[in-house]
């Protein structure tokens, strides 16, 4: 075997070698980008994240009342909650962009109202007792809706709105206090970026002994 030879082989393994580690990175940098592309950072996808603020209401228990596919929902004002008529019923009611809620007072508890928490859409106006229909509001934006009554918020007379698909949840981590972080790995992308690092390793060293101790193995003529 000549030495122009032996140099030919080199060349040729080493140009091989490239090839596939190149190969082999870019596959597994498309299935890690397929498994992290896609999650949307939206909501709609679990239970809505209310940010702790229903936590101290004492008749939520967790649980959203589903009224989507209705052009008008009701909620109660003045039911049985927090340790007199200091509640919302539901508290948390789900509509669909578009629909329409009623406040219904009961006329116990003496006087409430219905204000958004913070910046929002949501004032009855001033605190009323009568029984009846006192207010309503049509929602025409997704999201999360907290609102309170103002006389009886310290005894945690407190509601939310939840309108449409497109609202934080507690899978999401989005808004109102829910935890936040980069989009998880799947495991068949850390499987596959594994198994992609070993070839590359493997090929270079198999590349660095072809070097070092030549690699032409042909039947000498």
């Amino acid at each position: 075997m000549t030495d122009g030879r032996a140099d030919v082989s080199r060349r040729g393994f080493l140009r091989t070698a490239a090839g596939a580690t190149a190969a082999s990175a870019a596959a597994g940098t498309a299935t890690a980008q397929e498994g992290t592309e896609g999650g949307d950072g939206g909501g709609g996808g679990g239970p809505p994240d209310f940010g702790g603020f229903l936590d101290q209401v004492g008749n939520f228990d967790g649980s959203v009342a589903d009224a989507t596919g209705q052009d008008t929902a009701t909620v109660e004002v003045g039911v049985n909650a927090n340790g007199g008529s200091f509640g919302f019923g539901p508290p948390a009611i789900h509509v669909d962009n578009g629909a329409t809620v009623q406040w219904e007072w009961t006329g116990n508890g003496g006087g409430h109202n219905v204000v958004s928490d913070g910046e929002g859409p949501l004032d009855s106006g001033s605190a009323v007792s009568s029984a009846g229909v006192n207010y309503e509001h049509t929602f025409e934006e997704d999201g999360i809706y907290p609102y309170v009554c103002v006389p009886h918020q310290s005894l945690g007379m407190k509601g939310a709105i939840v309108v449409g698909t497109d609202y934080p949840t507690k899978s999401s981590g989005g808004g109102g206090g829910g935890s936040s972080g980069p989009p998880e790995v799947p495991n068949s992308a850390k499987t596959l970026g594994v198994a992609t690092s070993f070839v590359m390793v493997a090929t270079l060293g198999l590349g660095y002994f072809f070097i070092r101790y030549g690699g032409d193995y042909e039947t000498p003529e």
